[in-house]
């Protein structure tokens, strides 16, 4: 049986670095490429191949899985939430151009996988705001959520006409002490470990009630290897599942964090954050996902806040 070459394209970001190790761990270091544009993250150094690459560069990418001799794509690189609203137009280019270099060549070397997440940025103030399901009115008011939901089609449209066998996941926020957050307007979550650890206080840009999806990256990692795992009869849903971990608000991180640090204060100034938290749902109603590839989370919010204490000591 041939072995699977796995490029991971977006490699130093938040989610890359995690999940390129994980990725190692399982297929053998040789066989999965980092490539970022940025330098290496120092996590990555030393633990297998990596390349400098730029998604935007079809030919060079080209170049790259043939001459890897790569089989499955995992494209991370993308501009973000809160990032993207200062530069819409990067955002757009780079989120959809970037996926549709890497469908074209999917296709035209019939690559076995395809991996691409979407986020639950796509909904927005029309969506159900509690336990939001799979299938549901999305009116996104970022570029960032647009940028996704579109390319939630294209995945689509590619599966369908070409039979790419593409997978996505609407990540909710992501929460992590391996590597620095990417831009988005859940980073709150990170940030508060780091200034409870050196500050003792946290001043929040979202208000203190401010219901929102999370998820621990170890969690993340997991979801998104047992879906690229799963069996391709058991996916249902080739635009993007919905997928939960739970759901916090800045008060109730802050009196977990404060178990642990007990003179750790918090406040509170609301910024241009705030508006695109408020267009997202609070929950997120994933059962279609774990119906059909047995997904259930390991962490709560008090785990959560217990490890990555420790971690970050």
């Amino acid at each position: 049986m041939v072995k699977d070459k796995i490029l991971v394209i977006g490699a130093s970001g938040q989610i890359g670095v995690e999940l390129t190790l994980a990725l190692r761990k399982i297929y053998g270091n040789a066989n999965v490429i980092a490539s970022d544009l940025r330098e290496q993250n120092p996590l990555l150094e030393g633990t297998g191949p990596y390349v400098s690459l730029d998604v935007m560069n079809k030919e060079m990418l080209h170049v790259q899985v043939i001459r890897q001799n790569v089989t499955q794509i995992y494209l991370l690189a993308a501009i973000l939430s809160a990032t993207g609203e200062k530069n819409p137009n990067l955002a757009w280019n780079l989120n959809m151009q970037g996926l549709l270099n890497v469908l074209d060549i999917a296709r035209e070397e019939k690559l076995h996988k395809v991996y691409w997440p979407s986020s639950i940025a796509v909904f927005g103030p029309t969506s159900p705001k509690i336990n939001c399901p799979q299938q549901t009115i999305i009116e996104p008011i970022t570029v960032y959520g647009i940028s996704k939901y579109a390319g939630e089609f294209w995945c689509n449209y590619y599966h369908q006409r070409w039979g790419v066998d593409i997978r996505s996941l609407r990540y909710p926020g992501l929460i992590s002490y391996k590597s620095a957050p990417g831009g988005g307007t859940t980073d709150y979550a990170i940030e508060i470990f780091y200034e409870a650890l050196e500050n003792k206080k946290y001043e929040c840009f979202l208000k203190e009630d401010t219901y929102l999806p999370m998820m621990y990256m170890p969690d993340a990692i997991k979801a998104t290897i047992e879906l690229m795992e799963a069996p391709a009869q058991n996916i249902s849903i080739h635009t993007s599942y919905n997928i939960s971990g739970m759901s916090f608000s800045p008060k109730e991180i802050a009196d977990s964090v404060q178990h642990h640090i007990p003179d750790f204060k918090i406040s509170y100034k609301p910024d241009y954050r705030q508006n695109i938290a408020n267009s997202w749902p609070q929950s997120i109603d994933d059962s279609i996902a774990r119906k059909d590839w047995n997904w259930q989370q390991d962490y709560d919010l008090k785990a959560m806040t217990a490890d990555m204490l420790a971690n970050m000591k």
